[in-house]
């Protein structure tokens, strides 16, 4: 179950990324500009490092240390 929705996620993210740079219109911003736009700022760089490391921790160590474990 866990892969089928980790495929659907990258599915939408590059169908959204390629959308995006095929489009003619500029009403939709890659996702590779967004983060330019936010990592542009000191600020902005913390809080995607924020966010980095809290998806790092809830995807990797968090299942590895599990209070089910006996």
């Amino acid at each position: 179950m866990g892969v089928a929705v980790w495929a659907i996620l990258m599915a939408v993210f590059l169908g959204y990324q390629g959308f995006c740079l095929l489009s003619d219109d500029d009403r939709w911003p890659p996702i590779t500009d967004i983060f330019r736009d936010v990592i542009r700022y000191p600020a902005g760089r913390w809080v995607l490092f924020g966010l980095w490391l809290w998806l790092g921790w809830h995807l990797f160590v968090r299942t590895l240390v599990s209070p089910f474990q006996g």
